[in-house]
């Protein structure tokens, strides 16, 4: 039986409401990769049409947000963590490569903090892999790429301070 966008969901609050912490967003991890093997939820969750941001799910008790991001042609993007909060990507279709840094020196609000990039490796359909607070990271696309993506916090409601890297 096909996974729905519903019961993804479902399972996702059932995992982190039982277990909040490293070892809840490990088991997410393989939820995450189970999902993506379903061409039926990849189908629903990442419909014609959907941006390169669309939120389709936002936790009223943990703030945990399930997204889905739509890249039509190559885009790359900065070193950057996602504040105190962490994130699982998912890769549905086509490749991102992906970076880890090591943090130099963090932002102090007038200075970017710098940043110096120790490894690349690529996310291809199927793949998830969880960044906790404070990893640093960047993705870089070549081509059309779609991703499920999972917040531990909604970042669109934080400000984040910018990196460079070195």
């Amino acid at each position: 039986m096909a996974m729905t966008l519903e019961d993804f969901i479902a399972g996702t609050r059932k995992l982190l409401y039982a277990e909040p912490d490293h070892n809840g967003r490990k088991k997410l991890v393989i939820y995450v990769r189970n999902a993506l093997k379903d061409p039926a939820f990849v189908a629903e969750a990442l419909s014609p049409g959907t941006p390169e941001r669309k939120v389709l799910y936002e936790d009223p008790t943990y703030g945990f947000t399930i997204l889905a991001h739509a890249y039509e042609g190559a885009k790359g993007g900065t070193p950057h963590d996602h504040a105190a909060g962490w994130a699982i990507y998912g890769q549905a279709e086509g490749e991102t490569i992906m970076t880890d840094y090591e943090c130099l020196a963090r932002p102090d609000g007038v200075h970017p903090g710098k940043a110096k990039p120790t490894r690349d490796y690529s996310l291809k359909p199927g793949d998830a892999y969880l960044y906790e607070p404070g990893v640093l990271h960047s993705p870089h696309r070549n081509g059309a790429t779609r991703l499920l993506r999972i917040e531990g916090l909604n970042m669109e409601k934080f400000k984040r301070l910018p990196y460079e890297r070195v």
